[in-house]
């Protein structure tokens, strides 16, 4: 005889940052919640983050750090749960932190305290949490859902009149992402905005790339460019291409076949400088004037690009600014990108125009929520992409605590 169905008010497919999250503020507010992942740890990308010290949330958080078909539609939720009420739990927990660059705010020890942080939080509210667990199917019924598990070998069913996604997107397979969550959608007729790798390096080939070989692993200061889209930040040579935070950040705006362009000198003056060590000594080569200002190899390697082997006191000040200018407007023309194995995040996902904003519940189906990297919203590097896990989480774990309490009512 089959065994009845295990009854929830709420199952979480996703046991990352939005998942755990939404799992403890649904508990905490009477909710009778289970997250399942099929992974064997919960928070892997948590663990991995900030170089193992997790970028939780950024001081700069708003709205327009965001990627999307819909720029207006993570307002909602920041608003009702924004960076000052994350860093509120991460005090409360006793979690020192500290400010890198730009706002970006880290765990001093580890990632692991944050994992730790869902983890108390879930288990205080009395939320379940069940590992090496794997939804088989979903369906949808009169109450809600039913969904076939399977842990270990083992078949079970849990039934719940909501269902949140909460499986992030496809960057990092290694770690167990997958396109998941966009099948979940796609089963109960929700729209797909077109997803690709996002926060990844750029690569290049031929020419471009056999000339740049003499470079990897130089790292500068500098700005990138791509459309109308600048950042400021440290650039990487790899023997693939480029990467580095200024690159990463451009990589959710750049497109195949498009240009992007360098800056060598974003704070300027660098004519003046070369001027200055002109007039000083005009027997300096290009290459030794212009490494005082960046690294020896990248000097080396734009001055011969320019054909200016030889020494400073040959150059016009006309010839001297062309220089400047090409070092200040580089411009490359990428082959592709490290793709979803390097991609810190996913663009693209479930479209917005299908949720809620306020809830992020389907609009066309009651009860289905989508939350986190799944979802079409997209942060900067930096914290943002966290800090979207956690507001998303908040907003639909809020909703349905809503929606339970005014049935039991």
């Amino acid at each position: 005889m089959p065994t009845a169905p295990e009854s929830y008010d709420c199952v979480i497919l996703g046991a990352g940052a939005a998942g755990l999250f939404c799992a403890s503020i649904a508990a905490a507010q009477g909710v009778r919640a289970l997250a399942v992942d099929h992974a064997r740890a919960p928070g892997e990308k948590i663990r991995i983050s900030g170089g193992g010290r997790c970028n939780f949330t950024n001081l700069h958080v708003r709205p327009a750090c965001f990627l999307s078909e819909n720029r207006h539609f993570a307002k909602s939720a920041l608003a009702r749960y924004d960076q000052a009420d994350f860093i509120a739990l991460v005090e409360r927990h006793g979690i020192p932190y500290h400010e890198k660059t730009l706002g970006q705010l880290f765990c001093d020890g580890s990632s692991r305290d944050i994992i730790d942080l869902l983890l108390k939080e879930m288990a205080a509210a009395g939320a379940v949490l069940k590992l090496q667990t794997a939804a088989r199917t979903i369906e949808r019924t009169e109450a809600g859902f039913r969904l076939a598990l399977e842990t270990e070998g083992r078949r079970w069913s849990v039934e719940a009149p909501a269902l949140v996604i909460a499986t992030g997107g496809k960057s990092i397979p290694k770690m167990g992402a997958s396109g998941f969550g966009y099948g979940v959608a796609a089963q109960f007729g929700l729209p797909i905005v077109e997803t690709r790798p996002a926060l990844v390096p750029l690569t290049f080939g031929g020419e471009t790339l056999e000339a740049m070989a003499s470079l990897a692993g130089v790292a500068a200061h500098g700005a990138a460019r791509a459309g109308a889209a600048m950042f400021e930040e440290a650039l990487l040579f790899t023997h693939r291409g480029l990467s580095g935070p200024a690159i990463l950040q451009i990589s959710s705006y750049w497109r195949e076949g498009e240009t992007i362009s360098i800056d060598l000198a974003p704070q300027g003056g660098l004519f003046e400088t070369l001027k200055a060590a002109q007039a000083a000594n005009g027997r300096r080569a290009v290459a030794t004037a212009l490494a005082e200002d960046l690294p020896k190899r990248l000097a080396q390697h734009v001055a011969e690009r320019a054909g200016l082997g030889g020494a400073l006191g040959g150059l016009s000040d006309k010839a001297l600014r062309r220089f400047v200018e090409g070092l200040r407007d580089w411009r490359l023309t990428p082959t592709g990108s490290e793709g979803y194995r390097k991609a810190e995040v996913t663009l693209g996902g479930v479209s917005t125009d299908a949720l809620s904003s306020a809830t992020m519940e389907a609009k066309s189906v009651p009860g289905l929520y989508f939350i986190g990297e799944v979802v079409d919203v997209t942060g900067w590097l930096g914290g943002y992409n966290f800090q979207w896990a956690w507001s998303s989480a908040y907003a639909a774990g809020t909703a349905i605590a809503a929606r339970a309490s005014g049935a039991e009512g």
